[in-house]
């Protein structure tokens, strides 16, 4: 049996990583931790990277606090994602916790609460459940995985429950 062949990534030069993530950050908004991510994955050495990484935030192609801004909108809005997850998602990214704080403030509880109440409503009717207690641990479950809190998971399904 012939030996599996190792794949080769091309390194490249700091200008070359320079022109690359110039490229892809002026199609979609990236934050520094992905640049990170990239120059490693390409064999940047780890003595250049941050010098490059300066000169992209310098001319404005990585913000990290417009990033966290864009991200928060999104996850939140779009994907319906609560906080904890969304906070999870940029700590993956390596935004800074300062950045992460200012662009949840964004997300309002009444809001959030909302969001929540209308992914249960959709939610609840696809659950197969033999009672209340196990139709209401499901959703509270659902929930949860979502990236909402507890005492507002609780206080949404609790009233849903009442309403049905």
């Amino acid at each position: 049996m012939p030996q599996a062949e190792q794949i080769k990534t091309k390194t490249k030069t700091p200008e070359q990583a320079l022109a690359a993530l110039m490229r892809l950050c002026s199609r979609a908004e990236r934050s520094s931790g992905d640049a990170r991510r990239l120059m490693a994955r390409w064999g940047v050495p780890a003595a250049e990277r941050e010098g490059v990484l300066d000169k992209l935030i310098e001319m404005r192609f990585i913000d990290d606090s417009r990033y966290a801004a864009a991200y928060v909108r999104d996850r939140s809005r779009f994907g319906g994602w609560g906080t904890y997850k969304i906070r999870a998602g940029l700590k993956e990214k390596g935004v800074a916790q300062e950045i992460i704080d200012e662009a949840l403030a964004q997300i309002t509880e009444e809001g959030s609460e909302e969001q929540l109440r209308s992914q249960i409503e959709r939610k609840a009717p696809k659950v197969k459940a033999e009672n209340d207690y196990e139709l209401k641990t499901k959703l509270i479950r659902f929930a949860l995985s979502r990236g909402f809190e507890y005492d507002t998971v609780l206080a949404v399904v609790e009233q849903y429950m009442k309403e049905r």
